[in-house]
């Protein structure tokens, strides 16, 4: 496999898609439920690839296509022994909530000094990494690595791949437990990020704020600290949402500087100080840092605010789970505005609690008193009992907005991705 691996560096760069096939690009012919991409690797070399590799021997041919045992396998594998070519800092990042904003502000405090490869998107899974990791150059000074994980096992195996040498968990929450089984091995999953660290002897960066991660730090890792505390090596305090956050943070000099995002919640702020944090060790100046944040805008239906004719929007609809929506229905109920509707999606692959965690978020709107509905299936089976406005799916939902037309309000739309809240916006 290890001869192979020399095919990469005659190539311009991996490709797992023959639609975006470029010419001189190493196609990787890679299996899933429903194609399996070793059917495509005559095609791939026709359309410009230079080499394929497949995992099905009756489409090798020895000249330009290529059989390994398990093309993933290859794909990984190719990735952790390029990474570990370039001796550069990589950042793995992970968390129930708030890797992909943290991350991106990560990348945008950081490339105000160097030059930075950083997830796209959330390329976050064992595909995701060792894609990403593939596109380092020896012009790249630091690399950031978004990690994801829907079952136990997931962050040992990107952090096998990408052998991170810093690392941070943005939170513990519950998510994706249908997959986990438990909460218990959701914190035994992120918390493999830590364990990597130790091995590698590296840096991790800490909410101080947060039990979970305190108990579980490794006690013989260097550590560079955030939070409200004085005592973190970089503290700050929030000074308006009103939608946008505003705050301010403590330098090591004891300067206090205030930032004026372009971010709506009390939950970013954190990531905020995290980003703070990993510039402030990697020595990028304070003034850049301010400047990078403030010019940083999220996207992707993540934390956005968008106005429509009638309405202001928080767009928050890529994801959810019951620690993102408490936390954003809390931020919502501290903004003050005159008119305020939430619109609350389901939260999905929550296992055997599910129902128990969505009247959580049923009770939690009432004890907020906030106005609004909800969209899906789960909340709709728990209409009746807690007497809420509820529809099956974002086309009722539309309908109803249609006809009830609610005109200058600030609207949360806050659900599972699977839920497309997204498709109101036009209605709103």
């Amino acid at each position: 496999m290890t001869e192979l691996f020399k095919l990469f560096y005659d190539c311009g760069q991996v490709s797992t898609d023959t639609r975006k096939i470029e010419y001189n690009d190493l196609f990787i012919a890679l299996k899933g439920e429903n194609f399996d991409g070793n059917e495509y690797a005559e095609k791939a070399i026709e359309k410009g690839a230079k080499y394929a590799i497949v995992d099905d021997q009756s489409k090798a041919d020895n000249k330009q296509i290529f059989h390994v045992e398990n093309s993933l396998v290859f794909l990984q594998k190719l990735a952790e022994h390029h990474r570990k070519s370039l001796d550069i800092p990589v950042i793995g990042i992970t968390g129930t909530n708030g890797k992909t904003t943290t991350k991106e502000l990560t990348a945008a405090v950081l490339s105000q000094k160097y030059n930075v490869l950083f997830t796209e998107g959330n390329l976050n899974n064992h595909i995701g990494v060792p894609l990403t990791l593939l596109k380092l150059t020896p012009e790249h000074e630091i690399a950031i690595i978004e990690m994801g994980a829907s079952k136990i096992g997931d962050i040992k195996e990107l952090t096998d791949i990408a052998h991170p040498t810093h690392g941070i968990i943005t939170n513990i929450g519950h998510a994706h437990i249908e997959g986990f089984g438990s909460p218990k091995n959701i914190v035994k999953t992120k918390t493999e990020l830590y364990k990597a660290i130790e091995e590698d002897e590296g840096r991790l960066f800490i909410n101080v704020e947060d039990e979970v991660l305190i108990k579980h730090k490794p006690s013989s890792c260097p550590t560079s600290t955030y939070g409200l505390r004085e005592n973190a090596d970089i503290s700050g305090e929030i000074l308006a949402l009103d939608p946008m956050l505003s705050f301010e943070w403590k330098t090591s000099e004891n300067r206090k500087i205030k930032v004026q995002t372009q971010i709506i919640g009390k939950y970013n702020f954190l990531n905020m100080l995290a980003a703070i944090c990993i510039g402030s060790h990697f020595k990028v100046e304070n003034e850049s840092i301010k400047s990078a944040l403030e010019n940083y805008k999220p996207s992707n239906n993540r934390s956005q605010v968008e106005k429509t004719i009638n309405n202001t929007l928080i767009l928050d609809a890529y994801n959810a789970n019951p620690t993102s929506v408490k936390s954003a229905l809390e931020n919502f109920a501290e903004i003050t505005s005159e008119n305020k509707l939430f619109v609350i999606g389901d939260m999905l692959e929550l296992g055997e609690n599910t129902l128990k965690y969505h009247q959580e978020v049923i009770d939690l709107c009432k004890t907020l008193n906030l106005q609004g509905m909800f969209v899906g299936e789960i909340f709709s089976q728990l209409k009746d009992k807690n007497e809420i406005l509820a529809f099956k799916n974002t086309e009722k939902a539309k309908e109803f907005f249609e006809t009830a037309s609610p005109k200058d309000n600030l609207i949360l739309l806050k659900g599972s991705r699977g839920i497309g809240l997204e498709k109101l916006v036009k209605t709103l």
